[in-house]
């Protein structure tokens, strides 16, 4: 492990003991995550590699845009009325 021997991991263990006291489980578990999200980066670098997509994103044109209902449009001539005109 790391090349480390019993002693030298024993001392370790020691001072983060003594170091982080209480908020020893709390700094492991952050340890934890960031290694987590770390292999996960790996992993994906890895697939992009074998995939030969060097993490230059695709182009996708935007969608266009939403088509609107027909508009009414008002008349702009004079009314006609129906009735003749009185003389």
């Amino acid at each position: 492990m790391f090349g480390l021997g019993m002693t030298e991991i024993m001392i370790l263990l020691i001072l983060g003991v003594l170091l982080f006291g209480k908020k020893l489980p709390e700094v492991g578990r952050s340890v934890g995550k960031m290694l987590v999200e770390f292999k996960r980066g790996m992993a994906g670098f890895e697939e992009s590699l074998e995939s030969g997509n060097f993490g230059s994103p695709r182009y996708e044109p935007p969608p266009p845009p939403p088509t609107r209902p027909p508009q009414r449009i008002q008349p702009t001539g004079p009314k006609f009325e129906d009735e003749p005109p009185v003389i």
